[in-house]
């Protein structure tokens, strides 16, 4: 399904009462309603359509805990805002990196998550979404966490995200490293996923 349509909407970067209806998953009328009762901003066409900015549906999702789809932050003006409330998972264990990623999804309603399942693609991804948070495994292909922790502490072109590291490595002075390299947490593996959501949560509450 395409949010937008091939129409004047979709250069004006518009969305119409239809199309935010199949985005938040319910019938028309109720966006209609949203809107009458001033929760959703809209603006009117000489025709009686109620026209709909993405920055004002994002905040609308975000005002009722609702997950922003991708394709409506990317339309909007304050995308990296909006990308800097995001948690991205490393871990080129997709089965794992899944679970982790569903599991604080349903943590943290109103945040995006992202994956990332090597170190060329997390480092691809922090450069565009900024993300607030990186949950990072160590032993990856290509770039492995260690490197990706060294080049987030030597400049900003990753933002500024708090690491929180997860590993199977058996390593006596892996928690100094970790340290030296500006790391908030550390988790061993198996992942406790409550633990590492209140590491999360302490994170957003900053």
């Amino acid at each position: 399904m395409h949010l937008v349509d091939d129409t004047e909407n979709q250069k004006a970067g518009l969305y119409s009462a239809l199309e935010v209806s199949h985005i938040c998953g319910v019938v028309n009328q109720t966006v209609i309603n949203w809107i009458k009762s001033g929760f959703l901003k809209a603006s009117r066409t000489p025709g009686g359509q109620y026209r709909i900015y993405p920055e004002d549906l994002a905040q609308f999702m975000l005002n009722h805990n609702l997950r922003i789809p991708e394709e409506v932050i990317d339309l909007c003006k304050n995308r990296n805002e909006l990308y800097s409330k995001s948690i991205l998972v490393v871990d080129d264990d997709e089965g794992l990196n899944s679970v982790i990623t569903k599991f604080l999804g349903k943590k943290f309603p109103t945040m995006q998550i992202f994956q990332a399942f090597d170190g060329f693609d997390a480092g691809s991804q922090m450069m565009e979404k900024r993300p607030c948070c990186i949950i990072l495994d160590l032993d990856l292909p290509g770039v492995d966490g260690f490197s990706i922790c060294s080049r987030i502490r030597e400049g900003d072109k990753y933002g500024k995200p708090t690491i929180i590291i997860m590993t199977a490595l058996e390593d006596s002075e892996l928690e100094n490293k970790m340290k030296e390299l500006g790391v908030k947490h550390l988790f061993r593996k198996p992942i406790n996923l409550v633990q590492l959501s209140e590491a999360v949560q302490s994170i957003v509450n900053k």
